[in-house]
């Protein structure tokens, strides 16, 4: 089964902040590799999105949060954090590792 993924406005803006940050910071080739790359990475939740584990706010919520890993090297330094509602992944927030736990009223 083929999933859509739809990725909400709050998720496109925290990966927008995301890869500003790092270009401003690090690299900008490493911002736009990294950018280049989640965008891949949430794509591939089209097919089988049950594969990512659930979140540790998963229970805070009154439906199912799961998560994908993401970062360049071979430690994921982001997770997008997503809901599956019948054939639609919905992607809610892009998230750094180090932030805090997401909230009912973050999302």
């Amino acid at each position: 089964m083929t999933f859509t993924v739809v990725v909400t406005e709050q998720a496109a803006r925290e990966k927008e902040d995301a890869a500003e940050w790092w270009a401003r910071e690090r690299f900008v080739e490493q911002a736009e590799r990294w950018y280049a790359g989640i965008r891949h990475a949430i794509t591939t939740l089209a097919e089988q999105p049950e594969r990512c584990p659930r979140t540790a706010e998963d229970g805070d919520f009154s439906y199912e949060l799961r998560e994908l890993h993401y970062g360049l090297g071979p430690r994921p330094t982001h997770r997008a954090v997503f809901t599956i509602v019948k054939e639609t992944v919905v992607v809610l927030a892009v998230r750094h590792g180090a932030q805090d736990r997401l909230r009912a009223g973050g999302i």
